[in-house]
């Protein structure tokens, strides 16, 4: 399907192409329509095309070491998706499905190398583009990388969840123990000093009242800071294991390329040894 020059206008990654750039480019690409639930690509297909979206949604997933899938992004109109494939004639990384009734626009390398042969200028507006959008990705991993548990648990927590901590670390302290002990004593002490006088004579039916309406209210409250705890270890766990994770595939990584190393060294000393044998006098 041909496409209008006016769609290329409100696409940000086109926002900064002129307009005969714009029409150079509207007259190579093309529209591609996809229903919902329509794969467009799949990991390890050739990557010859990229797709901006016009309208709908395109969810972008990978499989990780486990051969779990993973979502990359759930891109919205003026996003794009496939371009690192596209541009370096690579296998895609990545699978795209549509998540609803979802119009694209499908550019291929062709398309950019005609644009450039005959806008050379428009290279630097595309690449600013780009530029922007890596580095909003970049300032995103940076972020997801750096989460505190403490910090997303806190920005999320409600009033009574507050109030809950409060009262945990409250009961908690000496400084409560402390306090409540000279309550009591005192209390104890005033009642028994003013005998039949007194409002709440020993055995101290008033004040056994009062303890167990305190420890019912209490006990509930100290089980909400708990599991409040139980959450912020748990999320702790997650991130320590996608960095134990993250680790260990850098590890690899290492391991991968210093046992390349140690065969090249070998190879040279090999080399070497030939060199020396061959140049040896008989």
């Amino acid at each position: 399907m041909p496409c209008d020059p006016e769609v290329l206008k409100n696409v940000p990654l086109f926002a900064l192409l002129d307009n005969e750039e714009i029409a150079v480019l509207a007259a190579q690409v093309e529209l591609r329509q996809f229903a919902a639930r329509q794969r467009i690509y799949k990991m390890g297909e050739p990557g010859g095309r990229a797709y901006v979206v016009v309208s709908g949604r395109v969810r972008v997933t990978t499989l990780d070491e486990d051969q779990q899938e993973v979502i990359v992004d759930e891109t919205i109109p003026g996003e794009f998706f496939g371009f690192a494939s596209m541009l370096e004639s690579s296998s895609h990384q990545t699978s795209a499905v549509a998540l609803e009734d979802t119009l694209c626009i499908e550019v291929d390398r062709d398309d950019i190398t005609t644009l450039l042969a005959r806008k050379p200028h428009a290279g630097m507006d595309l690449l600013t583009t780009l530029g922007r959008q890596i580095h909003a990705a970049q300032h995103l991993v940076r972020l997801r990388a750096s989460r505190n548990p403490n910090l997303l648990i806190e920005t999320r927590a409600t009033l009574g969840e507050r109030v809950a901590d409060a009262v945990a670390r409250l009961g908690g302290s000496w400084s409560f123990i402390i306090a409540f002990g000279i309550l009591l004593v005192a209390y104890i002490a005033t009642n028994v000093r003013m005998h039949s006088a007194a409002w709440d004579p020993y055995p101290f039916i008033l004040l056994n009242l009062f303890l167990s309406m305190l420890a019912a209210v209490q006990a509930p409250v100290i089980m909400m800071s708990q599991n409040r705890q139980d959450e912020k270890d748990r999320l702790r766990g997650e991130l320590d294991f996608d960095v134990n994770r993250r680790a260990e595939s850098e590890i690899q990584g290492l391991s991968r390329k210093l046992h390349f190393l140690a065969e090249q060294v070998s190879d040279l000393q090999d080399l070497i040894r030939d060199s020396l044998s061959s140049g040896r006098p008989s």
